[in-house]
């Protein structure tokens, strides 16, 4: 028998995509701005230290 209504998760697999892309582009852009301020944090410790 087929099923009655709507198909299932058709709707949502879409809204969910977006939203678990947008969760993963959030995550990397964290990542990289850590990475910036790590590296930023480094330089000015070896400077300080060359000084």
């Amino acid at each position: 028998m087929a099923k009655k209504g709507q198909e299932k998760n058709t709707k949502n697999k879409a809204k969910h995509s977006r939203l678990i892309a947008q969760k993963k582009n959030k995550k990397k852009q964290e990542a990289e701005l850590r990475k910036e301020r790590l590296k930023a944090i480094v330089k000015k410790a070896n400077q300080e230290k060359s000084n």
